[in-house]
């Protein structure tokens, strides 16, 4: 059987995103630096996206005692795919699986008023999965993880909208990468599944959840045995170059930790009242979302998530005092450059060479002496030369947008669209 064209794990290696070594161990990728410029602008993304929805950041740590996971119920539902505990000063700690259990207990680090809810806490971070050697594979089934998660701590009549509002977080980040859901999925419990027994809570959570992807208007199929042990979920579905389906985004309701945490808010009456806990993920795991990344575009990343966003190529080295110049403008404006020089072969096989490029910058005499670039897009279209400055601008307020756009609607090139050289 052949690999499909889009395998990840091939393209990821050939641009230098990231590799593996049986030294490091199975399951543990490493970023270069072109995967570390990706995984950077992706984490920056949805940092930026949930300040704007009104999240606040923490930091909490990858290990926990048992006692945590216990509480939980992780020990209880889940502890086959956890790393075995260490023993510390006679206290055994573990790798932690998800970072809920840590949120919980700085929601409950302090005493809680009716009006901070909903508090929406989010974090990426690290946590470890003990997955079985035949499984893994690239980044998509990895041992450590790095997460977008968050936990929204509100009340029961403030759930529906939160979900509801975690969902649009996840269709917009869609838009912004360039990447669509194969499928909505309501999961639900099934028969003999490791589950918490609460069934007036599955009943009440799977009752919300419905009604949010109702009014959401998105079509949708239930999935048992595919919920949380906590709760029922909705998960977003993705499909690879292969056809293989995987979640990457999920919204969950979840009523049984913060009972097991026994996490409470003073209402408007002066009384004590639990809180729902709301579990949210918008891009899932860092790994995953970068592997469908990858097959979905080709490695032909959107210009914002790109490593390398402009490459300027000049004729001869004549020119380049003037590429070094635009390479440290375009440093001042954040955008990540390379400088392909006469050194690396002509000018066709540079621009060969940088076919992923969204943008290619070329700075032949003329325009050298006039400040100008020729740009090509990666689409093969060219544009006639530009002021060099006009070229930064545009480019910048295309990745600031976060854009799915090379150029901007409604500007046509004056050169005629032509093939990749």
């Amino acid at each position: 059987m052949t690999a499909p064209r889009h395998d990840h794990r091939r393209l990821g290696r050939e641009p230098a995103l990231f590799d593996t070594d049986p030294l490091i161990g199975a399951g543990l990728p490493y970023w270069l630096p072109h995967g570390a410029a990706v995984r950077h602008a992706l984490e920056e993304y949805i940092r930026a996206a949930e300040r704007c929805a009104g999240y606040q950041h923490v930091y909490s740590p990858v290990l926990g005692k048992r006692e945590l996971y216990e509480i939980s119920g992780h020990w209880a539902h889940y502890s086959d795919d956890m790393f075995p505990p260490l023993d510390l000063g006679g206290e055994q700690v573990v790798l932690r699986p998800s970072l809920c259990p840590h949120h919980a207990v700085i929601y409950r680090s302090r005493a809680r008023s009716y009006r901070e809810l909903p508090l929406r806490m989010a974090e990426l971070g690290g946590m470890y999965r003990s997955e079985l050697s035949g499984v893994l594979g690239g980044l998509t089934r990895v041992r450590s993880i790095q997460l977008n998660d968050a936990h929204i701590f509100c009340t029961l009549d403030q759930v529906a909208g939160e979900a509801g509002a975690a969902l649009e977080m996840v269709r917009g980040a869609y838009r912004a990468l360039g990447i669509r859901a194969a499928r909505y999925r309501l999961s639900l419990p099934g028969p003999g599944g490791k589950h918490v027994a609460a069934p007036d809570a599955w009943r009440r959570a799977t009752a919300l959840l419905t009604d949010v992807l109702d009014r959401s208007g998105l079509p949708y199929e239930k999935g048992e045995g595919e919920a949380a042990f906590y709760g029922p979920k909705i998960d977003v579905q993705v499909t690879d170059s292969a056809g293989r389906e995987s979640t990457l985004s999920t919204v969950q309701v979840d009523f049984h930790q913060p009972e097991r945490f026994d996490l409470h808010y003073i209402g408007a009456d002066g009384a004590r009242h639990r809180p729902v806990m709301v579990h949210r993920s918008i891009i899932g795991s860092v790994e995953r979302a970068v592997a469908h990344l990858i097959e979905h575009h080709g490695g032909a990343f959107p210009a914002w998530l790109a490593p390398v966003q402009l490459a300027i190529l000049p004729v001869s080295c004549d020119q380049q005092e003037q590429a070094e110049a635009l390479a440290r403008r375009c440093a001042g404006l954040g955008l990540r450059t390379e400088i392909a020089g006469p050194d690396r072969g002509s000018l066709g096989a540079r621009i060969r060479e940088g076919r992923l490029v969204p943008y290619q910058g070329v700075i032949g005499p003329k325009e050298a002496e006039a400040e100008l670039a020729a740009l090509r897009l990666r689409d093969g279209r060219r544009l006639d030369p530009l002021p060099a400055a006009e070229v930064l601008s545009r480019i910048s307020a295309l990745t600031d947008a976060h854009s799915t756009d090379l150029w901007d609607h409604g500007e046509t090139p004056a050169g005629a669209a032509v093939p990749h050289a």
